[in-house]
């Protein structure tokens, strides 16, 4: 029955392959006859049937929705379903497709197409049920199925609407495509006071944490790339690159440092955004206020002092601090003046590199000081570069320590590395030494000349990307943060974390993870650890592993607490938030509640692909010919891929290829003809846009996709394997091209394998090795990519890069929701000889000749293209002909006499695990092949082009709707909201006093309680600012200093910590006698006397908060100077110390309004 199909499953073992017909000989002198087929059932797509309100769906979906792959945690709660509702068919039936349709569906419709023009004429085939149009354009063909899928690395991604193994997350900002991004990619992310800061190459942006809920459709008229589905959020006026950001409650400003030296001051008190009807629209572009020149190179860092003073570095280990006196002056001035305060500032510096330099020799490393920590808990600071600190006192701004990563102290290092200039000299040396050769043994064969050309440029190839694995970072420090009990914490490359104590002395380190740290985040009693494979992991204080999960498909470049979240920030530019509580029992009531919103941000998208593979001997193709194998084709397809083999050969064009690939070149003449050609005939500039390309050798692989589809199209990544000599030379091997397609990833794989009848396994074990070993980058050099993916450049990435795999071994190509193999497989035709194959080709015997197939035996044994598909073939063997000669008579008749065979194939895979899958958010990406064909007619190579049209189903997520109904489960859902008021809790305390008198150098103790019997309490102690008593005895204006910091003459240690159960804390403060006010020009001191003899008051906030919450308590402590005439100045500051014990009472408690409550924000969130 030629129309009625069976499934072959996956899961047969190999060799297991179901027989077309059992019964039939290998005899070739056997008659052809017809048979019955395996193969698989054309799918059923949501534009087929319709689902019943009788039939439910899955509540919990167990797949990922996005690229992010997924490791088995047993940090994290996962869901309890994890199998299909599909069941494969059994062996041995035959189902038409009115058979296999629920009984209660409606028949198919035409599968419809979100893009083409027109349905496109027909190649004429020789088959008359593929010469029918309209049989082509509305249904599927029938298709062969390889054993063997479904397991290991040929194992399905896992896909769902809410993944099942990481904690529901906050979509703030949904990936954007990356060439949506150019110019304004993100680089960094601070929270303060309700919002969420991000620092890009064009300047700033804010989101407002009240906002976050809202639905955005107002910003898809305003033309902002890339974030059509981005929470609403404001950007400023232009600027140049944001390196870093600190934000200052306290004044109500985030400070920028930028690329080109300056750092800008941004008001965060900006309008609010509008809301028109239910969506949330821009407030417009906002200015900054202060700006100045800091550095003559970027600011690489910048942090807030306990006192207030704002430090920034740059390159050459530069250190700046800006006095907290001079920056409020020059905010204090007027919007006309500021010129005036712009140069008052960038004047006031003090040049802490300075004042460590003497005789010219200068106690800091010359490195850049990469990043700047203060640590206000004991009023210091750190600086540091990847290979050393530097230690200060944030008060007096002395040096205290300098020391290397691996505590030893005094280090005097420059750690510049040098990088290796002589990989391209090497590969020069090794090529002309071997022409020379080739001179001198005239005698050589040129078969032998040419190898060993080859194999000189493949060790050339292998000893560059040795030399490159060896990195000369083998341990730097990536990050640094301060947890609320004083200990600092640097992450490095390998995953390593050291614990610090506060005077710089190394106390433990550990290893959660083998890839490099990019970020680390603490709140509370947790870490957050961001790494480079876009993994978090979250740790407790003591370095104990609590959890971790696959955050994004990129690494994971910075993370921010804000509204109960803390925000990360991947290199793609995508930001989500994840609870404060995570992982814990708040996940699993989100993820379920979440994915039983499927529907309401379900959408499906269609669209054709049109797959074309040729294998063109080193010729150039007549015009005629690309319409003929092209043109026609296009006009129903949205993307276009076209894979070109042989289009250039030859010794020493290989060897030159191999060189340049060491250094990231590649393409050629003939590579850019054929570009520009399939160009012209598909329209390109107008139609059409070309939106990559690879070429490796011989091999080109190329996309195409209409203008109209252009803006869901994104994220080219380029690959390249060779299976040439020394698997080094392209010759033989593949290239591929990578995109996102309605944030679905789609692989596209241009193949050319080993040659030769007998070459069997050398053909399955060239599949084998790019289906492992392929890894995408980023094209380099525009539309053409290169960038690391030849051989060499996939060894120069070590274990460490990010990418290469997963955490679980798993290759790229296993990530992506579809896979198109494409090319000259070389698989060839056996037990038949030349003449028997072309009596059955006259005859139309393709039945027959499929027995003989290689490949489909290959195939059906498991041995390669595992779980793959391939259309049903009904066109003739495309190899191999006489060039220039017409007709099925053109079969090679010289003396080798090839026996006819397809060599040139096109086989793909989807998200489906069985062929009636429905296209969902767990099953994303379903095809159809509508078109496979030959091109009988083109004559000028020895192969015949081939295509095949696929018709493409892919269920996408709508993240502005998903984080509407995200915001309406956290608002209004009662378990999610008793488990937010549960881990939002504050344990009680009390503190000793709330009025301190101090003078002549007093030193006074705070001691503050945790009356709580569980829960660890967390204190924090600011200054909401200070005034002076005037000369009648009224007091001025309460001011606060920058980030809430204390006069100079107050010290009060330690600032922070963390108070266990039941516990008390002593804390000291202390009145520091700081009569000289040093006014600093130019970097250059000003010395002058100023007595202030005027009595001080300051307001202490003590705010106390619990583990993961952002609800605080504050107890408010007034802290009196009074000045006395004896007070004398004393070189030791302990002689003059006097204790003042304070009997344990109850202070006046209250919340003050500044504060922020975690369950009030939620309240506050408002959806439309």
């Amino acid at each position: 029955m030629e129309d009625e199909r069976v499934e072959e499953p996956e899961e047969e073992s190999a060799g297991g392959g179901i027989d077309n017909n059992p019964s039939s000989s290998n005899n070739s002198s056997s008659s052809p006859h017809r048979k019955a087929h395996s193969y698989s059932l054309p799918p059923i797509g949501r534009s087929d049937v319709g689902t019943p309100p009788s039939i439910k769906r899955n509540a919990l979906r167990k797949h990922s929705l996005d690229e992010d792959r997924i490791s088995s945690n047993p940090f994290i709660f996962p869901s309890k379903n994890h199998h299909h509702h599909h069941q494969p068919l059994q062996l041995g039936q035959f189902f038409t497709s009115d058979h296999i349709r629920h009984h209660n569906l409606p028949k198919p419709s035409p599968p419809r197409s979100s893009c083409s023009s027109s349905d496109s004429s027909i190649f004429a085939d020789e088959d008359d049920s593929n010469n029918n149009p309209d049989s082509l354009s509305s249904s599927a063909i029938p298709e062969f199925v390889g054993s063997g899928g479904g397991r290991g690395i040929f194992k399905l991604p896992l896909r769902a609407s809410v993944h099942p193994n990481r904690p529901p997350s906050l979509e703030l900002r949904p990936r954007p495509l990356r060439e949506t991004q150019a110019g304004s990619f993100l680089r960094t992310v601070v929270c303060a006071s309700g919002q969420i800061w991000a620092g890009q190459e064009s300047g700033v942006r804010v989101w407002r944490i009240e906002d976050v809920y809202c639905k955005s459709e107002g910003f898809r008229s305003s033309g902002i790339g890339g974030d059509e589905e981005a929470a609403p959020f404001q950007e400023s006026s232009h600027t140049s690159p944001t390196v870093c950001l600190v934000a200052d409650g306290a004044s109500r400003l985030v400070w920028s440092g930028h690329k080109d030296g300056k750092i800008r001051s941004w008001r965060m008190d900006l309008p609010a955004v509008g809301v028109v009807g239910s969506e949330c629209v821009s407030g417009g572009v906002f200015r900054e206020g202060l700006a100045w020149q800091a550095h003559r190179a970027p600011v690489l860092a910048m942090t807030m002092t306990s006192y207030g003073d704002l430090w920034s570095s740059s390159e050459g280990g530069v250190i700046k601090a800006w006095p907290w006196e001079a920056i409020d002056k020059s905010l204090s001035l007027s919007t006309e003046e500021r010129h005036m305060a712009a140069l008052l500032v960038e004047r006031s510096y003090i040049d802490l590199g300075s004042q460590v330099t003497v005789g010219g020799a200068s106690s800091l490393p010359a490195s850049d000081v990469k990043y700047l920590l203060s640590d206000n808990s004991r009023a210091k600071v750190w600086s540091g570069g990847y290979q050393s600190f530097a230690l200060w006192d944030a008060r007096t701004k002395e040096l205290l320590k300098v020391f290397g990563i691996d505590g030893q102290v005094d280090l005097r290092v420059d750690i510049s590395s040098a990088q290796d200039t002589y990989a391209e000299d090497e590969m020069k040396i090794k090529i002309a030494s071997t022409s020379k050769k080739e001179k001198s043994q005239g005698s050589m064969s040129f078969f032998q000349r040419s190898r060993n050309a080859l194999m000189g440029a493949a060790d050339a190839v292998r000893r560059v990307a040795a030399k490159g694995t060896i990195g000369d970072d083998y341990r730097r420090t990536e990050s640094i943060a301060i947890s609320v009990d004083g200990t600092i914490w640097t992450g490095g490359t390998y995953g390593t974390l050291v614990q610090w104590d506060g005077n710089g002395n190394r106390l433990q380190e550990f290893n959660h993870h083998r890839f490099s740290v990019q970020c680390l985040c603490t709140y509370g009693t947790r870490l957050w650890v961001g790494y480079v494979s876009g993994t978090i992991q979250v740790l407790d204080l003591e370095g104990k592993l609590l959890g971790g999960w696959v955050a994004h498909s990129s690494p994971v470049i910075k993370m921010a607490v804000g509204g109960g979240y803390i925000f990360s920030l991947a290199n793609h530019g995508g930001i989500r938030g994840w609870n404060l509580s995570s992982p814990g029992p708040l996940d699993i009531i989100l993820r379920s509640e979440l994915a039983s919103k499927e529907m309401s941000y379900f959408k499906l998208e269609n669209f054709k692909i049109l797959a074309g593979t040729w294998n063109v001997g080193q010729e150039r193709a007549s015009h005629d010919s690309l319409i003929s194998w092209l043109g026609s084709a296009a006009s129903e397809a949205c993307i276009v891929v076209v894979g070109l083999q042989e289009v250039e050969m030859g010794a020493g064009f290989l060897a030159m290829a191999a060189a340049k690939e060491t250094v990231g070149l590649e393409g050629s003449a003939n590579g850019q003809w054929w570009l520009d050609n399939i160009g012209k005939t598909l329209d390109e500039g107008k139609t059409f846009e070309r939106i990559g390309s690879r070429q490796l050798a011989g091999l080109l692989i190329a996309i195409w996709a209409r203008k109209n589809l252009r803006q869901n199209i994104g994220d080219v990544d380029a690959a390249a394997v060779p299976c040439g000599f020394g698997r080094a030379i392209g010759n033989k091997g593949a290239v591929g091209l990578r995109i996102r397609v309605y944030d679905r990833i789609m692989c596209f794989v241009n193949c050319h394998f080993a040659a030769h009848l007998e070459a069997v396994n050398r053909r399955n074990s060239d599949f084998d090795h790019v289906y492992r070993t392929m890894v995408f980058s980023r094209a380099s050099n525009g539309l053409n990519a290169s960038a690391g993916s030849s051989s060499a450049v996939q060894l120069l990435r070590s274990t460490n890069a990010a990418g290469a795999h997963s955490d679980d071994g798993r290759p790229e190509l296993s990530e992506a929701d579809m896979v198109i193999f494409l090319g000259d497989f070389n698989y060839r035709l056996h037990g038949i000889s030349y003449d028997e194959a072309r009596d059955f080709v006259s005859q139309r015997s393709f039945d027959w000749l499929r027995e003989k197939d290689q490949l489909r035996a290959e195939m059906k044994a498991g041995k390669v293209f595992q779980g793959m598909r391939e259309g049903h073939i009904k066109f003739p063997p495309t190899y191999k002909f006489e060039r220039h000669q017409a007709g099925l008579s053109g079969y090679d008749s010289s003396e080798k006499r090839r026996i006819p065979a397809w060599c040139d194939r096109i086989l793909y895979r989807d998200s489906r695990s069985v062929s009636v899958a429905e296209c969902s958010l767990e099953c994303p990406v379903v095809s159809s092949i509508s078109q496979y064909n030959a091109c009988m007619d083109v004559t000028d190579s020895d192969h015949k082009p081939v295509r095949c049209i696929f018709s493409v189903d892919i269920a996408r997520v709508d993240e502005s709707i998903r984080r509407q109904e995200f915001g309406k489960i956290v608002l209004s859902n009662e378990k999610v909201r008793s488990l937010l008021e549960e881990v939002g809790s504050v344990p009680e305390t009390i503190v000793s006093t709330n009025n301190i008198i101090l003078q002549n150098q007093d030193t006074l103790i705070l001691r503050i309680t945790n009356k709580g019997a569980k829960e660890k309490a967390m204190f924090e102690i600011i200054c909401e600012g200070q005034s002076t008593m005037k000369e009648d005895g009224h007091a001025s204006e309460h001011r606060a200093r920058g980030s809430f910091g204390f006069p100079r003459w107050l010290e009060v240690t330690p600032a922070a910590g963390v108070i266990k159960p039941g516990q008390i804390v002593e804390v000291s403060v202390h009145h520091e006698d700081f009569h000289t006010l040093e006014e600093f020009v130019d970097g250059i001191p000003q010395n002058w006397w100023c007595e202030d003899t005027r009595d001080k008051e300051v307001t202490l906030l003590v705010n106390v908060t619990g583990s993961f919450s952002t609800k605080v308590n504050t107890h408010r402590i007034r802290v009196h100077h009074c000045f006395s005439s004896k007070t004398t100045r004393s070189d030791s500051r302990e002689s003059s110390r006097r204790i003042q014990s304070n009997l344990l009472h109850r202070s006046d408690f209250r919340r003050i309004g500044s504060t922020s409550d975690m369950i009030d924000d939620f309240r506050a969130l408002h959806s439309p």
